[in-house]
């Protein structure tokens, strides 16, 4: 690095090549992460069909995305973890379990919000 903070229009083409090699790495270590993105490419588009307004597509929409968050900064956490060393430690496996927990309350979202608009929609 040059040693100049980069600013304006080239920070933001910095950081969105950055995003975008992050998902590029998720979607080739992370089977996870590629099966919840093919979730979302089911539920997205039916999401618009399903959803009655606004509201209803935004919450079916954004619990999708809230999952792929989630496995992506769980992703993270454990390449951070498994970055530091190999040998067993009681806050390596809480950090794991956190982040695990957290892509797992996210699929309870998506359940729960799902099964309420469809509920209402269909009963």
């Amino acid at each position: 690095m040059d040693g100049v903070k980069k600013t304006g229009l080239r920070r933001i083409i910095n950081a969105a090549g950055y995003s975008f090699s992050g998902l590029r790495t998720a979607w080739r270590m992370e089977a996870a992460f590629r099966q919840e993105v093919i979730l979302a490419a089911i539920l997205l588009p039916l999401a618009f069909l399903l959803g009655n307004n606004g509201v209803e597509r935004a919450l079916l929409v954004g619990t999708c995305l809230v999952v792929l968050v989630a496995e992506l900064l769980n992703s993270a956490i454990e390449a951070v973890v498994d970055r530091i060393g190999p040998e067993h430690h009681l806050l390596s496996g809480a950090a794991k379990d956190l982040g695990s927990a957290a892509v797992f309350v996210a699929l309870v979202m998506v359940a729960m919000t799902w099964g309420l608009v469809l509920y209402e929609r269909l009963w």
